[in-house]
């Protein structure tokens, strides 16, 4: 059984392709420039040279009917007919309030994903599209959409309504859902085995960092709070987005320079963040070698991102009654030691003694590992992120008829013997 995980963007369509009975990745890539001109795809294969393709793909149906073409050709595929996907995985980034784990696309369930696309209006639409597309390319195979959303729904009353007129939430929505759910999920699972604990006894943070940043407060196994808020906007600072700011501030600069509401929206998620201090750069690695040549404003944007990380390890330590592990994911969390060291620095009174040779020498996509001393109370671990196991475990499940949500469900990865491929 073969299970194709599908991620639209707005002009991107990432995929895999999963051997079920295997466990392995048997294919994976994307399709760049979707919508937008020129556009290519990407197409990785175990133990064969990366295969580039320029293919011109006006929209998501066509994107995908690449993708499927190239997953059955002769040359660069790996199946030798389309039958052999047995299924399909969508992420969806926003599922509102409906939508507490993943489930089997039908038309009321898509039309349900319709109805809450204006809380994530850069996101959803292409989500929507993809389906659509894939819908209709592979009509005859069950979809599936995995919410970045669903993880989250744990979180109490207390801790997603946000204090604005109660109506607002009533008639609008309006209210923290929190993103990046299956990453937190996957890493906070996985995190729970590194400690030999049940997750339903560990208190744990989970720091999603990469150009989109989220933070989690996982209590008991379940979200209880997360950094991202009504739109992936809130929250910590991101490669171009403004995160927590005085909400004052909109308003005061769109008075002083006529900015619309557009221009503003552009503004605080495209040209803020790490992008705004630096006035030049979003990916770390730049700021990193930016500040290590004496750029002051790069300098500047490491301190701000490791302190902004500091505060929020204190704060949800203090929200779930203490901590068993830290854990850092996603390509910033993963490979940038220099950023989880100010993120750590003088927490010692917390119990986190960070191994600092160990820290600097953790920069990898492919192993998990303890960057705290023995004599830490608190571990911190770097864990490589893994959604599309996830999505992969989650349809899987569903087509078995043994999931029910991700509180429940015996996922590969929350196993002792699980060994990552």
């Amino acid at each position: 059984m073969d299970i194709l995980a599908l991620n639209c963007g707005s002009s991107s369509v990432k995929y895999q392709l999963f051997d079920w009975k295997k466990k392995e990745v048997i294919a994976k890539g994307m399709v760049e420039r979707v919508t937008i001109g020129d556009s290519f795809i990407i197409h990785e294969v175990p133990g064969r040279e990366t295969y580039r393709e320029e293919y011109e793909c006006p929209d998501h149906q066509v994107a995908i009917h690449l993708i499927i073409k190239i997953l059955a050709e002769k040359e660069h595929g790996v199946v030798s007919d389309i039958q052999q996907i047995s299924a399909v995985g969508h992420r969806v980034v926003h599922g509102g309030e409906k939508f507490t784990c993943s489930v089997m696309i039908d038309d009321n369930v898509l039309d349900a994903i319709k109805a809450v696309q204006h809380l994530a209006p850069l996101h959803n639409p292409p989500n929507i599209s993809g389906i659509e597309a894939a819908r209709s390319v592979l009509p005859d195979v069950p979809h599936v959409a995995i919410f970045d959303t669903a993880f989250h729904q744990t979180m109490p009353e207390h801790a997603y309504t946000y204090p604005l007129p109660y109506e607002w939430y009533e008639k609008y929505g309006v209210r923290r859902y929190g993103f990046h759910g299956t990453s937190h999920l996957y890493v906070s699972k996985r995190a729970a085995v590194m400690l030999g604990k049940d997750p339903k006894d560990c208190n744990i943070i989970t720091m999603h960092i990469g150009n989109g940043v989220s933070h989690a407060a996982i209590k008991g196994g379940v979200s209880v709070d997360t950094s991202m808020g009504l739109t992936p906007l809130e929250g910590a600072v991101m490669g171009t987005r403004c995160g927590d700011i005085d909400p004052a501030i909109p308003m005061f600069l769109q008075q002083q320079e006529n900015l619309s509401p557009k221009d503003l929206d552009s503004i605080l998620n495209k040209k803020s963040g790490i992008l705004g201090i630096t006035g030049q750069f979003t990916d770390r690695r730049d700021v990193i070698e930016g500040a290590a040549e004496g750029n002051e404003r790069c300098a500047l944007a490491l301190e701000i991102e490791g302190y902004r990380l500091k505060k929020y390890i204190g704060s949800y330590a203090a929200a779930i009654g203490g901590i068993d592990a830290v854990v850092f994911t996603a390509g910033v969390g993963e490979m940038g030691w220099q950023i989880r060291e100010k993120a750590l620095e003088g927490l010692e009174y917390m119990g986190i003694i960070l191994d600092r040779e160990k820290n600097k020498n953790t920069m990898t996509r492919k192993s998990e590992n303890v960057i705290t001393t023995p004599e830490s109370k608190v571990k911190v671990f770097v864990i490589p992120t893994d959604e599309e196991l996830v999505f992969t475990e989650d349809v899987v499940g569903i087509l078995e008829g043994t999931y029910t949500d991700h509180m429940k469900f015996q996922y590969s990865f929350a196993k002792r013997e699980f060994q990552r491929k």
